[in-house]
């Protein structure tokens, strides 16, 4: 019987090497651990780092010194801390890896054996240790340990949208880590725990509020609390930002106006971010969200977006700090096509930005939704900095009671070809500068860290923190490889076991696309709380409402954005424009986002479109119940409390992939008015009961009664 394990430890278990042999094999080479004389900062972390997972890996960890004493030495530095590494004639190899790379190299010194971690700085020591770790965590022979790896990325952050009173906005594991309350006198070692976490797969920035901004978190008080957290940060080179609200001069500076071409305005921020990095040296910068969703910004001066971000980035400039401008903005009232709506606001603005601001931009031009085509914007400024913005938390996705692993999902959005600069100028090389050239880069994305004992809540949404973070260091990794690795961290090497919930994950965001929005559709969420399905929610601004999406009628669905709609297509690069813009040519999976699909239009599975929406529902909701049996066969490979954790939320979730099925069913039944398919399995509602029911107090949101 395997002990309980609660999901603390995440991916950094640390259990003993289970292959005796390779265990003795990693002891024997790693006689010694040898960092040189002066060991502090981020380097003494490396140190701990190691000791902690030696010890648990190897039963014990080599003694640490100062140089090297026996036969076999783990020689971790930098040339500045560890002079011997001169004789190693590395430097040309360093040259190659920036500041945050590692090198792993086996090697001999004045005739020891050495297994070498060398980086240009510390933090990349640090990497390079996190990276050994992992790699012998995977029972990995040693002539498989040498690597050389830098971050293709410079920014790779976690957004958190929590607030100060601890609640999180789409919120599903709890309430939020930070207590501001105890801060700065009480730190809890779950901060500490958090970096670690963060800092294993590469991450380096946390966004600590709400986009939703509160100007509090800029008072003394209040940055105060922050600069605690980022000195419990530092070490592990997780820098802290904080998102600003626009109108802060005038709620807690006392001005009249927060116009930012106005001195007073100007001055504002500089003696704001002057004040900042007087207790925080290292901070990362601001990120706004602005004129979206209610939210202050430069447009209600008349100003644009280029000229709010600017006042902020000037502020910034001479500490080192950015501003990140997000993209996600449509206009206060309903205009023609909500999709169109941020690359009309900000390709005009190419250009205009400040070298040190940095536009987020969704993944998908709507928001975050179970499938997107790329947003557009993407490859559309060659002279403004970009970054990835995704969801990790799913707002979208079942509010973390569903397992949906999204490593697909960031591999589908990076891997797609923009076609700006001709074929191969995907996203990610676009993101990485290398279509562009000379700008900052990098990936931001929605936390779905809460104060539950796990973490996440759902054991399986770890997943989507340790997938992203590795996506971040490297875009070109495959999402098949990192669920194997994330499972072996996490729960068991069991060959067994390993492939089978391996298949399982994999299956997961297409099981969900389909029993939620199958062949492009999009935003059918209830109301408000998005918690379950409301395809019919018709009520309120247009643009919040399922029906100005799906367009459903007598005739068919989707939404016409081709040339003969909203020509939402025009605003990808020519090849793309004439793939989304014809149905002969646009993928299926994006038919009813691009076009207004005729309910009898043959689909290439012989179908008819309301037959294969049927289809769609039907086999998501299949699926569901597949990856119940496959849990279930499962017992016994790990320990019984996660496996029990994991079987309750599936059949959760079988559950809910049904309402959603035989609701969304039903009501476009309304439209389609043909039979369900021969032999299809009937709604076990009606229409009425589905729209009746009524979900309160849903985590992630405030009731409103």
């Amino acid at each position: 019987m395997l002990a309980d394990d609660d999901g603390y430890r995440l991916w950094l278990r640390y259990e003993p090497v289970a292959d005796a042999p390779r265990r003795a094999e990693y002891r024997a080479a790693f006689g010694e651990l040898v960092l040189g004389e002066r060991i502090a900062g981020t380097l003494a972390t490396a140190l701990a780092e190691l000791e902690r997972g030696l010890s648990g890996l190897l039963g014990e960890a080599p003694p640490a010194r100062p140089q090297i004493n026996k036969t076999a030495a783990l020689v971790v530095g930098t040339p500045a801390s560890l002079p011997m590494l001169a004789k190693l004639e590395l430097a040309q190899d360093l040259a190659k890896l920036g500041d945050e790379g590692f090198l792993i190299r086996q090697t001999t010194s004045d005739g020891v054996a050495c297994t070498v971690i060398a980086a240009n700085r510390e933090l990349g020591c640090l990497y390079g240790v996190f990276h050994l770790l992992r790699q012998v965590q995977l029972g990995r022979a040693l002539t498989e340990l040498a690597t050389e790896s830098a971050p293709k990325l410079r920014f790779r952050m976690l957004d958190h949208w929590d607030n100060l009173d601890r609640t999180i906005e789409r919120g599903y594991a709890g309430f939020s880590l930070w207590d501001w309350h105890k801060l700065p006198d009480y730190l809890d070692p779950r901060y500490e725990d958090y970096a670690r976490a963060c800092a294993s797969v590469g991450l380096n920035g946390s966004v600590l509020t709400n986009v939703n901004a509160n100007a509090l978190i800029l008072t003394d008080t209040y940055l105060r609390k922050v600069a605690a957290l980022a000195n419990v940060f530092r070490p592990y080179g997780v820098r802290v930002y904080l998102t600003a609200r626009f109108s802060a001069p005038i709620e807690i500076g006392g001005l009249a106006s927060a116009d930012p071409l106005a001195p007073a305005v100007r001055a504002f921020w500089r003696e704001k971010a002057d004040a900042i990095y007087r207790l925080i040296p290292d901070f990362g910068g601001f990120v706004v969200k602005a004129n979206s969703e209610g939210q202050p910004g430069p447009e209600d001066y008349r100003r644009s977006h280029a000229e709010g971000a600017n006042v902020l980035a000037d502020a910034l400039a001479p500490h080192g700090g950015v501003v990140i401008w997000r993209a996600f903005v449509y206009s206060n009232t309903a205009g023609e096509d909500r999709h169109k709506q941020a690359y009309d606001e900000f390709v005009p603005l190419d250009g205009k930005f400040r070298d040190n601001a940095l536009l987020q931009v969704k993944n998908g031009a709507i928001d975050f939704q179970p499938r997107e085509p790329f947003h557009p914007l993407f490859g559309a400024l060659p002279r403004t900095p970009l970054l990835a913005e995704f969801q990790l938390t799913q707002e979208y996705l079942g509010c973390a009671t569903h397992l949906c692993y999204l490593g697909p999902l960031l591999n589908e959005t990076l891997d797609s070809d923009t076609f700006v600069a001709g074929p191969g100028s995907t996203v990610a090389r676009v993101l990485e500068g290398a279509v562009h050239g000379g700008h900052a880069t990098g990936l931001a994305a929605v936390s779905n860290i809460g104060s539950e004992r796990n973490w996440c809540g759902h054991p399986f949404a770890q997943s989507n923190w340790f997938a992203y973070g590795r996506l971040a260091w490297d875009p070109a990794l495959r999402a098949d490889d990192i669920a194997e690795e994330w499972l072996q961290l996490t729960f068991t090497q069991d060959p067994r076991f390993v492939e089978e919930a391996r298949r399982m994950m994999l299956e997961s965001r297409e099981a969900v696309v389909n029993y939620m929005t199958p062949l492009g559709l999009h935003h059918l969420m209830a109301w408000d709380h998005h918690y379950g399905p409301g395809p019919w929610i018709d009520q309120g601004r247009a643009d919040w409402t399922s029906v100005y999406f799906h367009r459903a009628d007598a005739n068919g669905i989707g939404f016409d954005r081709s040339a003969t709609g909203s020509n939402a297509v025009a605003q990808y690069a020519p090849p793309l424009r004439e793939r989304f813009g014809k149905l002969e040519s646009c993928p299926e999976s994006l038919w009813l986002w691009f076009h207004h699909v005729a309910w009898d239009q043959e689909m290439t599975s012989g179908r008819t479109l309301w037959n294969e929406l049927c289809h769609r529902y039907d086999a998501g909701a299949v699926a569901v119940s597949g990856m119940r049996s496959t849990w279930a066969s499962l017992a016994g490979a790990i320990d019984g409390a996660r496996h029990r954790h994991v079987s309750d939320l599936l059949a959760i979730q079988e559950k809910e992939a049904r309402w959603w099925r035989d609701a969304c069913l039903l009501y476009f039944q309304t439209f389609s008015r043909r039979p369900f398919p021969e032999g299809f399995d009937p709604p076990r509602g009606t229409l009425a009961e589905y729209r009746a029911r009524r979900d309160r107090f849903v985590p992630g949101i405030r009731e409103r009664g």
